[in-house]
């Protein structure tokens, strides 16, 4: 199970910090998935950073899950 939630933090960490990329340099369009929801047009810079707080918090979370 601790693998699993340091695997889903990781996979959120890199879709945040890929939108931050993107909104940045216009790379890695195809990874940014905040772009793709209309509801967040304006909020992409605020979403990315709330996804790699997320990210990180989620993996320091799983050292609390013992096996």
């Amino acid at each position: 199970m601790k693998k699993i939630v340091e695997s889903i933090g990781f996979i959120v960490f890199v879709q945040g910090a890929a939108g931050l990329l993107h909104e940045w340099t216009g790379w890695f369009r195809l990874w940014a998935v905040v772009r793709r929801f209309d509801f967040l047009d304006g909020y992409g810079m605020f979403a990315n950073i709330v996804l790699v707080v997320t990210g990180v918090a989620v993996m320091i979370a799983a050292d609390a899950i013992k096996e």
